[in-house]
């Protein structure tokens, strides 16, 4: 029974994605929650978006007024795909306890729900739980796990992000994920921290083909410099620089397989972006190339003449690493 009370998400938008193989609308809505229990990535700022302690029944009655306020503001017939963010894992009962999960399955019943969450909270009993809630038989697979893996190097996620899992415990959340009948979604994070541009991008390729076979989509989150983050702290002391788009480009062009990217904040310093000149059109056709899958697009629009692919080229060739030790 959801609560008649209002209190309003973090952020909702509606938007469109693909899913199952064809465009759909969607709905993104990112629950104010209990807090991410790692609450350490470098480049997260929503880590710092969560309710004080709270007893679970006091937190819980917060969550479902939320889902009140998205179910009293969206209309069911306008999105037929929900992608549920939290402050960090949908599936950690101490963030999101399991009555939450329960109304949500009952408020979106019949829809797909992409729902994020860290490996370690990938359980079968819950999964299960979740999906005989939401599911009508409308879609082949209406649940997709979506977990940050940032990276299939170990040493990359532990150092330049602080992500605190291993691609061993990735893929055994995948394992988990689809013996009970969802998809995994997986989330790659182009140019985290002390990378250089070329490692980021050369990262990215490597990190792409290696869970090609894998993952049931791949989803490219382009590294932007939120608020009272590491990232932030590094970018404001002139040692950090969201990627540029030239790179994006370089590396969605030569991707085995279909990537969806979404370059939130293109064009914008605190974003990926290139000289500004540039910009826009670029951003506006990986946007158009992650609905539509044309690589055509894409190719075209690295031809584009602008002095600053000469910039990007040169920084490919001749930037230099910071040094991180190894041991203590």
């Amino acid at each position: 029974m959801l609560s008649k009370s209002i209190e309003k998400p973090l952020a909702s938008w509606r938007g469109k994605d693909r899913y199952e193989g064809r465009i759909v609308d969607t709905l993104t809505v990112i629950f104010r929650s209990g807090g991410c229990s790692w609450n350490r990535c470098r480049m997260c700022g929503y880590r710092h978006e969560r309710y004080p302690d709270l007893p679970r029944d006091e937190l819980a009655k917060r969550l479902i007024r939320q889902v009140h306020w998205v179910k009293e503001n969206f209309s069911d017939d306008d999105y037929q795909v929900l992608k549920i963010f939290t402050s960090g894992s949908f599936f950690d009962p101490d963030e999101v306890p399991p009555d939450v999960r329960r109304a949500v399955a009952e408020a979106f019943r019949g829809k797909a729900v992409i729902a994020e969450t860290r490996p370690e909270y990938v359980e079968a009993e819950a999964l299960l739980e979740f999906l005989e809630g939401i599911d009508t038989g409308a879609w082949a697979r209406p649940l997709s796990v979506a977990v940050g893996l940032e990276t299939t190097n170990d040493t990359i996620r532990e150092r330049s992000i602080d992500k605190g899992f291993s691609y061993a415990d990735f893929l055994r959340a995948t394992e988990v994920a689809h013996a009970a009948g969802a998809d995994m979604k997986a989330y790659l994070l182009m140019k985290p921290p002390f990378l250089t541009e070329r490692e980021s991008r050369d990262d990215m390729i490597r990190s792409i083909r290696d869970i090609a076979s894998v993952a049931d989509s791949i989803s490219m989150n382009l590294c932007t410099v939120q608020s009272r983050t590491e990232v932030e702290h590094l970018w404001k002391q002139h040692a950090y620089r969201p990627p540029y788009l030239w790179s994006v480009l370089d590396v969605l062009i030569g991707s085995p397989v279909h990537i969806l990217c979404d370059p939130v904040g293109g064009g914008q310093m605190r974003g990926p972006h290139n000289c500004g000149a540039c910009d826009s059109p670029i951003v506006k056709g990986i946007i158009d190339y992650s609905l539509t899958g044309d690589v055509g697009l894409l190719r075209a629009l690295m031809e584009t003449e602008c002095g600053c692919k000469e910039e990007w080229e040169f920084v490919l060739d001749q930037e230099e690493p910071f040094c991180m030790p190894l041991t203590r």
